[in-house]
């Protein structure tokens, strides 16, 4: 692997780094203890002074008003925004509306590039995707029970789907159904959008996740879809690309989730190396004196690196080859970063002790909220058997 990071590109991302330690990670501690929709004046304030710096919507093309970064420079902003859950947001390139975005940029018609992707890569409307159903193995994306069945010139949608991130307060679903049921498995299922305000389109609460259900842009929706009425013009791409369009979505959006997890990872880190220094467990002695901290910090800080480097690479290989032949790159950088941050915010948690536990810190956030990583966006098991299923064949060949 041979790229640079560009002086430009070197001077954004210590901007961005002063940005998130001086701007967001005060406000830490409100986001942990009251309803994110209380932050929403302050951090819009935040939003704004991003644009000001014209660091706003990194990953999106220049022609929307983003600043059209590669994978690689895209990555080493998601790591260093990272490091604290408000960072994404606040910089304009948070999932889902990322993903969203870059479905909507490329297979959007005039009218719904002009009434939902120009708002949303603003930042004045939030989207959601709908696509996890509730009896249907995530595991399988092509088992869905969701329909939608042409009716004059509409599409009448029926359905429940559960973990659409954050619908709370979203304007538009992108959403995943059926529209042939007699095509091959990957032909059936068509990307409709779906305002939220539709009469049919019921959110029926906000998942409680290890106990908590969270608010608007962080919460993860149940939806029923009953009868839900939208014309036909809102098909998003061909009838029946639904799956294609996904695995368009699926490459950069694993280097945006690897990288933030990676940013995670390093506040992890940095948090049980400070916890370290200073906890005293004797008059003479610190954690830090202790054997097993000691190793817990060479593992975490060798594995983080080496986490980094496949992730990068994958990275630079998408955007010179494209995705299609970076796949085993981007199945093996799945569960190599998630399994590495559950392993880093664990040893952070318990380097800790009993102040890990609590909401005083980021950690308790951290291990029930990206736990999930290794379950969502396609479960390590499923990404292991992929990549070991290629290799063979290739031996085999």
């Amino acid at each position: 692997m041979d790229f640079q990071v560009s002086e430009r590109m070197q001077a954004a991302l210590a901007l961005i780094r002063t940005f998130v330690d001086r701007e967001l990670v005060p406000l830490e501690t409100a986001f942990l203890t009251q309803p994110f929709r209380s932050l929403l004046p302050e951090l819009a304030k935040k939003r704004a002074k991003v644009k000001q710096m014209g660091l706003w919507a990194p990953g999106h093309p220049q022609e929307l008003g983003g600043l059209g970064l590669d994978l690689v420079d895209l990555g080493l902003v998601s790591e260093a925004l990272g490091r604290t859950p408000l960072g994404h947001f606040v910089f304009g390139c948070h999932a889902p509306d990322a993903g969203n975005v870059e479905i909507l940029h490329l297979h959007g018609t005039p009218e719904q590039k002009r009434r939902w992707l120009a708002p949303l890569v603003a930042g004045e409307i939030r989207s959601c995707f709908s696509m996890t159903e509730v009896e249907m193995p995530g595991s399988n994306p092509v088992m869905m029970e969701t329909t939608a069945v042409k009716d004059g010139s509409d599409y009448v949608i029926n359905g429940q789907k559960w973990y659409t991130t954050a619908a709370d307060g979203a304007a538009f679903a992108v959403v995943m159904a059926i529209t042939d049921p007699e095509a091959p498995p990957h032909r059936r299922a068509s990307m409709v959008i779906v305002p939220c305000d539709t009469p049919g389109f019921d959110l029926v609460r906000n998942i409680n996740v290890m106990g908590h259900a969270g608010d608007d842009y962080f919460s993860h929706g149940e939806i029923l879809y009953h009868s839900c009425r939208v014309p036909q013009e809102n098909l998003l791409g061909p009838e029946g690309a639904g799956f294609a369009i996904a695995q368009e979505r699926l490459g950069p959006g694993r280097i945006h989730h690897c990288m933030r997890w990676l940013g995670v990872c390093r506040r992890a880190f940095e948090l049980m190396c400070a916890r370290a220094a200073a906890r005293r467990i004797s008059p003479t002695e610190t954690l830090a004196d202790k054997d097993i901290v000691r190793a817990w910090v060479a593992e975490s800080y060798a594995e983080i690196e080496a986490a980094r480097l496949l992730t990068l690479h994958t990275a630079w290989r998408i955007d010179r080859e494209g995705w299609r032949a970076a796949r085993q790159d981007i199945s093996m950088i799945k569960f190599v970063v998630a399994g590495t941050m559950q392993r880093v915010v664990d040893r952070a948690l318990q380097v800790h002790g009993g102040l890990g536990m609590t909401d005083d810190t980021l950690l308790a956030f951290f291990f029930r909220h990206e736990r999930a990583a290794r379950i969502y966006d396609g479960p390590d098991e499923v990404q292991k058997l992929s990549l070991a299923k290629r290799i063979l064949a290739e031996r085999r060949a």
